[in-house]
């Protein structure tokens, strides 16, 4: 197999990047497009920490993740080598983390907050995607998620949103926005728009690789 090209997918907490992600997704089959996502390489910690502890440790740092594993495994993607990885459960202790089995394909999709600052992996990327959103609608949204599917309570997740979460946005992701080669405003809440912009792009990336890969 020829090289893979390497789409980078990056976006602020909140930008809508994981619905993005899964609708762009859904243009591929599997033997077409494989994925690798930051969020399964966090090191591990939550485990020792009590609730008040949890709630002060900030997740939003570049070193929270295990950068080099995150690249190698980009790299044995790279040479047509499956990687396997336990998926991340977002320190849900009642959640048992699935063995992930990813294999190289045509497509490799790298995504996650801290990819552009990886200098490692965002010299690999060959296309750079910025997914954002107005503060004010990811706010909303990190809410919704942090309290429903999280079990975060309202205090926690502002107290996280304006000491973490606005400070490494604005410091390892924003400065990179101008870097990219598309970049999605994604303030949207209807399904049909988010159809619209990932089905131009899955056909521009179609038409640019798997047509000559093909």
């Amino acid at each position: 197999m020829n090289k893979p090209f390497i789409v980078g997918i990056a976006g602020g907490s909140g930008s809508g990047k994981t619905f993005f992600l899964k609708r762009f997704l859904d243009h591929f089959t599997p033997d077409e497009v494989c994925l690798v996502s930051q969020d399964d390489y966090y090191i591990p910690v939550a485990h020792n920490m009590t609730a008040e502890e949890n709630k002060l440790y900030n997740f939003d740092l570049p070193d929270t993740i295990d950068h080099d594993h995150f690249e190698n495994d980009v790299y044995k993607l790279l040479n047509n080598q499956t990687i396997y990885k336990k998926e991340y459960t977002f320190n849900n202790p009642s959640l048992t983390p699935q063995l992930l089995e990813i294999k190289p394909a045509p497509v490799l999709i790298v995504e996650g907050l801290f990819i552009l600052h990886f200098k490692g992996i965002a010299n690999l990327l060959d296309m750079k995607i910025f997914v954002d959103a107005d503060e004010d609608v990811a706010l909303q949204r990190r809410l919704k998620r942090d309290l429903i599917e999280r079990g975060y309570s309202n205090d926690d997740v502002l107290y996280k949103w304006v000491n973490h979460v606005v400070p490494a946005y604005k410091e390892y992701l924003l400065p990179y926005k101008n870097e990219c080669d598309k970049v999605i405003l994604n303030n949207t809440h209807t399904v049909e728009e988010i159809l619209s912009v990932t089905e131009q792009l899955s056909k521009e990336l179609r038409e640019k690789v798997l047509v000559t890969k093909g």
